[in-house]
């Protein structure tokens, strides 16, 4: 019957059998009470706090924020951290929920809380770290112009005549400090408003390297190399590794504007999560974070400066500080944002079913709708937008539907501002999803014909398409070829309009987008990770061509 109906043949286990089994008792509940103490167990409360930061800032705030102490017995604190930059950060703390918004924000300046004031309660706890503006460029470059004995001023280092590769003064806070301090230098007044707003038109007519471009070339040591507003830390990181680096930061006489990476208090949380966000930002004053910070290469709170600072390319002494009033830099921004020839958009969002598909904690329509509505947030009122959806046969035998009609974003129309307008309609996009295909050469080359009909010729025009799938209506509808052809030839040189493509999710066809955009003087984006399209969405509609 087999050794199971032999009952002789069980026996004691030996001695040794019996140890192991009890020693293994006590591994497991030892086990079991340190998780009890010191996971989920042991915690009434769990809190998340959502946490963003400067790009820069991103992986060292991971790194300190990895594992925080209970900040008491019945609360344990996780947080997620994003990186982003400010500008789209600013974007979303004006047009999204405050559910959706982060509780802790480091932005790198101080500028970007002034902007983002009047949309949201911020409290500033304190200063992550410091990088002071300075202009990078060659070391031989400093010689050849004098520096090495005297730093000019803000307004001399203008009036050098050799390029000057501002960033985007919209999205960078290091080009609008510098401007901003060129203009303090010349003596705030109306000249130094029109020497500054000359020296930028200058630089845009002029074959002006990117602030990438420039550090490059200033690191490759030449004589005639560009001036370039970055932060210290920029240079820094740029000579990591590189000994008796060519690459240099000039500090001008009187001071310079300082980035100063304050620690913000997003929105009223409740007491718990108030408790919750404290542990976050005590960590993010702490010494190990002031060590972080210096190691990669920005200074402290106090100013203390980065390991090396001298073999880096920077100063050891921080340079003077020079305050920047943040109502007097947004009023040069404004100034010189209006100088820019302004967009006339017509967007045009996918609102076939697929669109329903899930992302994170909403859809691909909530999504489309909330990084349009940001991204909607920031673009200045002479910009002109109107707003279509499209699917199949929305409209009779047509595919897509007018929501509004383009006008500049400041138009009253029967007492209501057309922004408002804009972000009400946007708001109706997740309930205007509808079964079928996608009408998409169809409507492009409607929404094409519209904006030509529309032409405005002091603005740069076009067509702004943003779809998660591909044309299904081949049979009833214009071929992609046949789209080209047509585009082509109803193309007219003196009234342009670009097609811009976004390419939302793993589905979309970016191919057929791309023919699109080439056919029309345009460009195509790719958001194959759907929670990039506020980053892909905002470029796309400040896309110039």
């Amino acid at each position: 019957m087999g050794r199971h109906a032999d009952r002789t043949a069980q026996r004691r286990p030996a001695l040794p059998v019996l140890l192991a089994a009890a020693l293994a008792v006590v591994v497991l509940a030892a086990g079991g009470l340190a998780w009890w103490l010191t996971g989920s167990g042991g915690c009434e409360t769990q809190a998340t706090v959502d946490v963003t930061v400067a790009p820069e800032l991103g992986a060292i705030t991971e790194e300190l924020l990895a594992d925080i102490d209970p900040p008491a017995e019945d609360l344990c604190v996780t947080a997620d951290v994003v990186a982003q930059e400010p500008l789209q950060t600013v974007g979303q703390l004006g047009a999204l929920d405050e559910e959706s918004l982060p509780e802790v924000w480091v932005p790198d300046s101080s500028l970007w809380a002034a902007r983002a004031a009047t949309a949201v309660e911020l409290e500033e706890v304190g200063s992550m770290a410091l990088s002071p503006v300075v202009l990078a460029t060659s070391r031989a470059a400093v010689e050849e112009l004098g520096w090495d004995d005297a730093p000019p001023t803000w307004g001399e280092a203008l009036g050098t005549g050799r390029p000057l590769a501002v960033p985007d003064l919209a999205a960078s806070a290091e080009g609008l400090s510098a401007l901003s301090a060129v203009r303090t230098s010349l003596g705030g007044d109306a000249d130094a408003d029109n020497a500054v707003v000359q020296a930028v038109l200058a630089a845009s007519r002029t074959a002006v390297p990117s602030p990438a471009d420039a550090l490059a070339a200033s690191s490759a040591g030449g004589a005639d190399a560009p001036l370039v507003p970055v932060s210290e830390q920029e240079v820094y990181a740029a000579n990591e590794g590189i000994t008796d680096p060519d690459l240099v930061a000039v500090y001008p006489a009187e001071g310079t504007p300082v980035l100063d990476y304050p620690i913000l208090r997003v929105g009223s949380p409740s007491d718990t999560q108030a408790r919750a966000v404290e542990a976050v930002t005590r960590i993010l004053q702490s010494q190990d974070a002031q060590t972080a910070v210096r190691d990669a290469g920005f200074r402290g709170p106090e100013g203390a400066a980065p390991p090396d600072a001298a073999a880096s390319g920077i100063a050891e002494d921080g340079p003077e500080a020079l305050p920047l009033d943040p109502a007097q830099v947004q009023g040069l921004l404004a100034r010189l944002s209006s100088l820019a020839t302004p967009s006339r958009i017509l967007s045009v969002f996918d609102v076939s079913k697929s669109m329903e598909a899930p992302v994170g904690d909403g859809t691909r329509a909530t999504l489309a709708r909330d990084a349009a509505k940001a991204a909607l947030s920031l673009v200045p009122d002479n910009y002109a937008l109107g707003s279509w959806v499209f699917a199949y046969e929305l409209e009779g035998d047509r595919d897509w539907q007018e929501l509004v009609p383009t006008r500049e974003l400041d138009d009253v129309v029967d007492g209501r501002v057309q922004r408002e307008i804009l972000d009400d309609q946007l708001d109706t996009i997740p309930d205007r999803l509808t079964p079928g295909g996608t009408g998409l050469y169809d409507t492009t080359l409607a929404a094409v014909r519209a904006a030509q009909d529309d032409y405005d010729p002091t603005a740069v025009n076009s067509v702004l398409m943003v779809t998660d799938g591909t044309n299904e209506d081949d049979a009833a509808g214009v071929t992609l070829d046949n789209l080209l052809i047509t585009l082509a030839a109803e193309a007219d040189p003196d009234r342009p309009v670009k097609v811009i493509g976004v390419a939302l999710g793993p589905d979309a066809d970016l191919s057929a987008l791309e023919q699109i955009a080439e056919a029309t003087g345009g460009q195509a984006y790719s958001a194959v990770d759907e929670n990039d399209l506020q980053t892909v969405l905002f470029d796309a509609l400040r896309q110039r061509g």
